[in-house]
Order: C-alpha cells, then structure tokens, then sequence
C-alpha cells in the first residue's frame, strides 16, 4: 500500500468525548470519580487505612467539591508500599509496569491493566493530533525506552494515531542525526533540551537543522519557558508543542496543546480530575487562573487508581479553547520541591532560561550553582557564550543578564561565561541545579 492511498484510508477523527460540554465532562467526573473511590478503598490496603484514619468514606462523595475533603497521595506513598502494593488488581491483570528512576530513594512503581494501555494510548494519540502530528506520517521517537514511561508511552500514542513509529529511544546524538536525514520523518518526539542537543550537533556538522523534514516537534518531561519555544522554532523551522504526563498519573498523553492556539496543554478531563492547590497551605483549593501546585485524579485507571496526586509542578487552570470541554493548564513554571530560596527570594530554574535568552550573545545552555561561603547563600550562573558572539560580546550579555536577573528576580548572582560546548549535554532530561551548599 502506497503512502498516499494509506493517508486516505486511515481518518481520525476527534473522540466523543473530546467535543463534550463542560457540563457534560463534569458529570462524568462524577460518576467516575465515585467508581474510583470504591475501587481504591476496597482493593487497596494503604488507602482505606489512610481514609479511615481520616474519617472520611468514599460515600461522603456527593459532588465535585467534595473531593477536597480526601487525603492527598504522595510519591512517598508509593515508596512506601514499594513495590506494588499500590495496585489494586491482582498481579495477573497487570499488563505492564512502569517505574521511575529512583535516584533519591526507592523508585515509584506503577501498574497497567491492558484496559489501562489502551486509555493510555487513546490520549496519547488526541495530545499528538491536536499538536498537529498526522495519520501516516514518520514519527522519530527520541524519548527513553525501558521502564520510564516516556518512550513506550509516546510509541504507543504514535502508533495508535496511525503513524509510522522509529522507536530510536535517547542518546546516540549522531545516530539520531542519520536517522533524521535517512528517515526524513515529519514529527520528533523527545525533551525540549535535548531537541536543542540535536540541533547544535546538527550545526557543528555543517547542518542547517531547519533543513531537515521535521514539521513539529511534541516536547515534554521537563518544565520549558515560551523563550524555548522560539530558540527550537526557529533553529528548526518547526511547530513545537507541550505534552503533559508523570507516570503516577499515567505518562505522556495526560494533556497536549494545540499546535494551531499553542495557549497551554488541555488537559484529558474524562480520565483525570485536576486541582490548583496553594504550595504552601495545601488545605487551600484554589480557582481557575490561580497559580499553585497541580493535584490530579484518576478517574479511569484500574491497576492504579490515584487519589488527589501532589504532582509539585506550578501552573494554573484556564478554560478550554481548542478543545472547550476541557480545561487547560498554564505552562509548567517550575516545581516545587525545584525551588531554589536564595536569601529569602524564591526562584525557578524556567526563570532564569527565560531571562537567558533575552540575550543575544548567550546560548539555552546554562547551570546554577548553589554554595554558602560565610554563611551566606551565593548563587552562579554558568552559561556558554553562542558559537556566533565573540567573547567580548558574551561578557557585556552576561552583565545585562545579572542585572536581568537582579530586576525581575530581586536576588544578585555571579555570571560565569563559558565556552561553547563547555556544558554536559542532555541526553533526556537535563539536571540545571547543583546545590553544593550543605557540603
């Protein structure tokens, strides 16, 4: 079968559900969030002790706003009852399992029933279709196989769309280059930072990365300013979009964003209930518009219903546009437990990438340096000069960045400028923060 004749014979239109009223979608979440309840307190140990220690019943559940009155869950559940007593079907339904990395302290392990994958693939393909990836185009998939969710999550979503998956995982920057060039796919799946690996790696070789096939590009698992968008717009010549996901919840495919409006992810909201919390008195639930911690709720997971799930990533709600049902979420401006307090100013990493690349002469590519000399907090910058802006001019952009940063930060910081290529690359996601001052 040719590829035209395949375009024909695969449409894909929207799902039911994705064209629902907002009071449509809010009585499901209803009925949903009701089956959810039973089915965590009933099947799951750790939640009906953490409810009756509460004194509260999935009963006590009679419209939306009662959802504030049941406990929160956090990754140090999960940890707890590592490495499955979370799930609530017994082993032989589980289809698949998940789990992160586990680099500070035990890995978080998640559960699928097939039911589950195929939600899961569901959504996926509606966050790739609204960010404008088409039924029979090449996908190359640049996201991390293996138990991370990332990779075999944005497979499926591609291949359920009706897209031809290149299952090339992370890494192997010059391999993935051949493959782009080989392959000519019309869509790239990875971390905005290491979209921009690919890109510098295409310009030391003497390739004009805006001269590759690639239309659009559906970057997330890692928190990216607007500023970021445009670098990757424009060095590749490409729409770029936002996908939402953590494995908790479910992975990649929890909301995706218009490539058309490109005004926040919609979030899927006949399988998940969003909250906005206040971060610091998380009592509080707060309105649409307002920023604070995002909470979620499962409302269709089998394996692994999750109840009120502190995500710790900053956004607020906003109501839906491209797909009005569904509400939107903000971009992700940094996470909670990512806050850096320097001498009683709070900050992001996302704040200084924008502020960066209001630079000319100073590239995306940065890090911050956390130390206490004296006993008093100090804060450096590492950022490479682009390969294009001399030294001198890189010097003069890193005292307009500190005193950027000074302005709209209200914290003094020192400004290291580095060579190109001076910085380590991502591979996946991009650790920007060393915090040295407690050694």
């Amino acid at each position: 079968m040719s590829e035209t004749s395949r375009r024909v014979e695969l449409p894909n239109p929207l799902d039911n559900e994705e064209t629902m009223s907002r009071d449509q979608i809010e009585s499901i979440q209803l009925e949903r969030l009701k089956d959810t309840l039973h089915l965590a307190y009933n099947k799951v140990p750790h939640y009906k002790q953490k409810y009756d220690a509460a004194g509260v019943h999935p009963n006590d559940l009679k419209e939306l706003s009662d959802l504030s009155i049941f406990p929160f869950t956090e990754k140090e559940d999960l940890r707890k009852t590592y490495p499955f007593g979370m799930f609530a079907v017994p082993q032989h339904e589980v289809a698949r399992i998940h789990a992160s990395s586990g680099t500070t302290g035990k890995p978080t392990v998640v559960g699928y029933t097939q039911q589950d994958l195929d939600d899961w693939a569901k959504l996926g393909a509606r966050c790739l279709r609204l960010s404008g990836v088409k039924p029979g185009w090449k996908v190359h998939n640049a996201y991390g196989y293996g138990l991370f969710t990332g990779g075999l999550g944005a497979h499926a979503a591609a291949e359920r769309l009706g897209a031809t998956v290149i299952p090339m995982s992370g890494g192997q920057t010059d391999k993935q280059i051949s493959l782009i060039q080989d392959f000519a796919p019309d869509a790239i799946l990875c971390t905005p930072t290491y979209l921009l690996t690919i890109g510098d790696a295409m310009q030391r070789k003497g390739i004009d990365p805006r001269s590759t096939s690639l239309k659009v590009a559906v970057l997330g698992a890692e928190p990216w300013t607007e500023e970021m968008r445009h670098e990757l717009e424009e060095m590749f010549n490409i729409d770029a979009c936002d996908i939402y996901g953590l494995s908790e919840v479910m992975g990649p495919g929890v909301a995706g964003e218009s490539s058309e409006r490109k005004d926040g992810s919609h979030i899927w909201e006949d399988h998940f209930r969003p909250e906005i919390i206040d971060a610091f008195d998380p009592s509080k639930v707060l309105g649409d518009g307002e920023h604070g911690e995002l909470v979620f709720t499962s409302l269709t997971k089998q394996a692994l219903p999750i109840i009120r799930y502190r995500t710790h990533d900053l956004t607020r709600l906003m109501p839906g546009s491209a797909r009005p049902g569904h509400r939107r979420m903000g971009r992700i401006t940094g996470r909670s437990d990512d806050m850096i307090i320097l001498r009683g100013v709070n900050l992001f990493p996302s704040q200084i990438e924008e502020l960066i690349l209001k630079v000319p002469a100073l590239s995306p590519h940065f890090q911050l340096l956390l130390t206490r000399p004296d006993r008093m907090d100090q804060l450096a910058v590492k950022v490479e000069r682009r390969s294009d802006s001399s030294r001198e001019q890189a010097e003069i952009g890193g005292k307009e960045l500190a005193k950027l940063i000074k302005i709209h930060i209200g914290s003094s910081c020192a400004i290291d400028i580095l060579e190109p290529e001076s910085l380590e690359r991502s591979m996946g996601k991009l650790k920007r923060i060393y915090d040295l001052r407690n050694q």
